[in-house]
């Protein structure tokens, strides 16, 4: 056989084994009896994963198994659970796929028709379901968006006037077992509470925002006489306690029924609903969730999940229901699942995927999940967060954590609507993970979260890298203590560069672009550019060895650099960076006091050259031998008033070493499409600035 005839055999031989592979066909005409050919398909996911396993009993399949799914709405009455044998290996992955320019929708509820007039401005569905099965659900989507279950106030919050508590079971904890709170009300809050019927009692829940956290809990009586109402459960926080400043809303009482976009749903199946202006009940789409998760890979010690891929599928309606005692407070929203969890698995792919309208959290990576991606997905109106990436507790086998997991190029965006202290990304216990290219937006909190080890003690969450995202519009001034990309514990090895973060406003304290907090070490962050972030662009709460380099960080509200605790060691480099201001302070808290390496810098206010670093005038601050080699000057932005901050003043950059950093390469790429379809709504934009300018104005802070 001459080298010519040879190669040509083997290019055959690859074609045929790239070719090769087991086609079975999904529709929403099919039959899950049928044998799953393109004439006779199957009927749904779990039908495809039966017969794939029936196959494998018979047949001993080794071959790559593709489910090309037909366009359509395919409705789903429970999660799709995959374990080990439903794998593939790393030549034969399993692959569920949307058929060639189709685009089949998984829906996780029922839609609700036959819509009966009661009012000009209120309609009356029955829903059979509530009363025969007990679905008693607590979303509801119209015409593609999440309709506003009734709460008060309609717009902005009410506070508490004061809290008492009393502790029934202390438990052996700082937080104690059982207790009762007495939470003592303004004339406008117990107003409402005085409407509430028994069934109120039992349904209306109260969502606390404090601090970084929120409470949500059902009221358990209410005293007229002195104003208060009676929450029971776990005992508050000692960190973080309802109080004074603590505001709240209520929810799901039938007299908070008064505005178009609001729902309320009776025991009996009733189910009452103000349109909004344009809204025509005659042909609006109406879903309420019948089911909380759309797939479950779940693995064992014993036999991982590997190899699937999941491409070109949508993922829409879940629900979450409020256990009977609440939620309590928790960082984060760390325990709440997610609509799709995995665990123990590896080799897992989610491309060009969608997953919207949900109770809870888009996808979890929980338990020794390694190897897996999500890519170019869009990711929105989540009920909590984005995406997780490792378990809560640091495994006792270090083999189980999880680990390389690559989120790139998705939208990630409007979350924390049933739990508003979810994160877009969260990282808990794992390492080696890539964070990169997406549009993260629209969080009530922090954008990016990173560790889950307070204080110095041994962290297995090292060497992450969370790059060219674009992170932006967060907080809406509803929570505090937030940052654009959030760092928790020891975390050698992160690097969190290249990122734009922007638009980050908090309650109170807080509302910060880059944050390492409570023992972030051996961080380095570099080439971000940060602005229009409330209390500064970067804040060290505590923490060891950091490297704050080659940043731009720009107009910044109150203030541009903070850092909070004192410590012997090396807390952070900050080097080559640009600080410009034209608002607040350049620093905060004790950066003054702190143990820092600190030069090379070019500051610029535009309202004075004698720019104060804390009491002292610059040339005071260099000579205390910090910033000797910086420098005061203008870096000569092109349009720093609508954010631009392309740098003209090369001198400037020579004299500091400052490098050029392309940040238009932050967020998604590659299609026109795509990134269209990732650019921010200007009216909440807009409505973000008003919420700004309104808490700017009522704090007065500048005066």
């Amino acid at each position: 056989m001459n080298l010519q005839r040879f190669s040509i055999l083997i290019v055959a031989m690859l074609l045929s084994i790239n070719l090769s592979g087991k086609d079975l066909y999904v529709s929403v005409n099919g039959n899950d009896t049928a044998p799953g050919t393109k004439d006779q398909p199957l009927a749904s996911l779990y039908g495809a994963r039966d017969l794939i396993r029936q196959l494998r009993e018979s047949d001993n399949l080794k071959e790559e198994i593709r489910v090309i799914i037909s366009g359509g709405t395919y409705y789903m009455n429970e999660p799709l659970e995959l374990t080990g044998i439903d794998s593939g290996n790393n030549d034969f992955p399993v692959v569920f796929i949307a058929a060639n320019g189709e685009e089949p929708v998984f829906m996780g509820g029922i839609q609700i028709k036959n819509w009966e007039k009661v009012t000009d401005k209120l309609w009356k569905a029955k829903v059979p379901e509530v009363s025969r099965y007990g679905l008693y659900f607590e979303q509801l989507y119209v015409n593609g968006n999440r309709a506003v279950r009734a709460k008060s106030p309609n717009e902005g919050f009410y506070y508490l006037k004061e809290v008492q508590e009393t502790v029934m079971d202390q438990g052996k904890g700082r937080t104690s077992a059982m207790a009762v709170q007495n939470l003592k009300l303004f004339p406008p809050a117990t107003t409402d509470f005085s409407t509430f019927s028994t069934s109120d009692f039992n349904d209306a829940l109260v969502t606390f925002y404090h601090k970084w956290d929120n409470t949500r809990k059902r009221v358990s009586s209410f005293n007229a006489d002195s104003s208060a109402v009676f929450t029971v459960g776990k005992g508050m926080k000692p960190w973080n306690k309802l109080d004074s400043t603590t505001r709240f809303t209520i929810e799901n009482y039938k007299a908070a029924l008064d505005t178009f976009g609001e729902w309320y749903l009776q025991r009996n199946g009733d189910l009452f609903y103000m349109p909004r202006p344009g809204e025509n009940m005659a042909d609006v789409k109406v879903y309420a969730p019948v089911i909380d998760q759309f797939l479950v890979i779940k693995g064992s010690e014993e036999k991982v999940v590997r190899n699937l891929r999941f491409e070109n599928l949508r993922f829409e309606v879940a629900g979450y229901r409020t256990p009977l005692w609440g939620n309590e407070p928790a960082q984060a929203a760390a325990p709440v699942e997610a609509v799709i969890m995995l665990d123990y698995a590896q080799e897992i792919e989610f491309k060009n995927c969608r997953i919207s309208h949900t109770g809870t959290n888009a996808i979890w990576f929980r338990k020794a999940c390694a190897d897996c991606s999500v890519t170019r997905c869009y990711l929105d109106d989540l009920g909590a967060g984005g995406i997780k990436i490792g378990d809560l507790r640091i495994p006792d086998n270090e083999d189980d954590l999880t680990r390389n997991i690559t989120i790139d190029n998705n939208i990630i965006r409007s979350g924390g609507y049933v739990f508003p202290c979810a994160v877009g990304v969260a990282i808990f216990q794992a390492s080696d993970s890539k964070i990169t290219h997406n549009e993260i937006a629209n969080f009530r909190y922090s954008g990016i979260s990173v560790g889950w080890v307070w204080g110095y003690s041994e962290s297995p969450t090292k060497r992450n890298t969370i790059e060219y995202n674009h992170i932006h519009h967060l907080g809406r001034g509803d929570l505090s203590d937030m940052g654009g990309v959030y760092c928790l514990g020891e975390s050698e090895g992160t690097s969190v560069s290249n990122n734009v973060i922007h638009h980050v406003y908090s309650y109170d304290y807080g509302g910060w672009g880059l944050y390492t907090d409570e023992g972030s070490t051996g961080v380095t962050m570099e080439n971000n550019l940060v602005y229009a972030c409330k209390n500064s662009a970067f804040h060290q709460h505590y923490g060891k060895e950091n490297t704050i380099r080659n940043n731009i960080f720009a107009a910044n509200i109150r203030a541009q650099l903070q850092a909070t605790r004192v410590e012997e060691h090396l807390s952070f480099s900050f080097t080559n960076n640009i600080v410009w201001f034209n608002s607040g302070t350049l620093l905060s808290s004790r950066w003054n006091e702190f143990n820092l390496h600190t030069d090379k810098n070019c500051y610029w206010d535009t309202r004075t050259k004698d720019i104060r670093f804390g009491k002292l005038a610059f040339e005071e601050w260099q000579a205390s031998g910090k910033d000797r080699e910086s420098i005061i000057a203008d870096p000569g932005f092109v349009d720093p008033q609508n954010f631009d901050f392309r740098i003209q003043n090369k001198a400037v950059m020579r004299k500091i070493g400052f490098k050029p950093f392309d940040f238009s390469k932050a967020g998604v790429y590659g299609s026109d499409d795509w990134k269209e379809l990732a650019k921010f709504d200007p009216e909440l934009a807009d409505q973000f600035d008003e919420t700004v300018k309104i808490i700017e104005q009522r704090t007065n802070w500048h005066k």
